[in-house]
């Protein structure tokens, strides 16, 4: 496993396609702590990302296995692309049981509810955890009160580190439209921050 660890994603495609089941274990490795941040930023619920997590690597395995993973150095923006579908899926059968809002506001105009309050990320080490702490918090708050499609861009662009490029692509957007929901959302959470700040 150590050895299959220092391959490429698309090394580990390959040599799970030939039927070398550890293989897939290393690709979940190297991509299973991305993906379930992105789906819990996302979903917001700690069960439903567990759900939806296992969903897009059952999805994986399926395509691979099938040939219909094409190799093209993008396995990870791949199984973004899996995940969020599933999501998108899970919340167009939400809405046709029952009227959901669009909005991450309440009619009150309050937050929803703590983003992450299931879905926690790493946690800091002990020195850094002090610090962090209510930042993170503040934010965590903030990014949950965005509108859906700003809050995405905002999630893929800061805690999974993607180009506008490929949020675009994941996105199903043009790239000026990613950047113009970014900076709708930098607009927003200076508004929330600074409203914070004066009380």
């Amino acid at each position: 496993m150590e050895k299959l660890s220092a391959l490429s994603d698309e090394q580990l495609v390959s040599l799970y396609r030939e039927g070398n089941n550890e293989a897939f274990d290393a690709l979940l490795a190297h991509n299973q702590r991305r993906v379930f941040q992105y789906i819990c930023f996302m979903t917001g619920d700690r069960d439903v990302a567990d759900d939806v997590f296992q969903d897009t690597f059952v999805k994986a395995i399926m395509a691979i296995r099938d040939g219909r993973y094409q190799e093209n150095g993008q396995f990870c923006a791949w199984l973004l692309r899996i995940a969020r579908n599933l999501i998108l899926d899970r919340q167009r059968s939400l809405r046709s049981s029952r009227t959901v809002s669009g909005e991450l506001l309440g009619k009150d105009g309050e937050a929803k509810g703590d983003l992450l309050s299931n879905c926690a990320l790493e946690e800091p080490n002990a020195e850094e955890e002090m610090v962090l702490s209510q930042t993170l918090s503040d934010a965590r708050r903030m990014v949950d009160r965005l509108p859906e499609a700003q809050r995405e861009v905002v999630v893929l662009r800061f805690f999974e580190d993607m180009s506008f490029k490929e949020i675009a692509s994941l996105t199903n957007v043009s790239i000026n439209t990613a950047l113009g929901r970014m900076r709708y959302a930098m607009i927003n959470l200076r508004r929330m921050y600074a409203s914070s700040t004066a009380l």
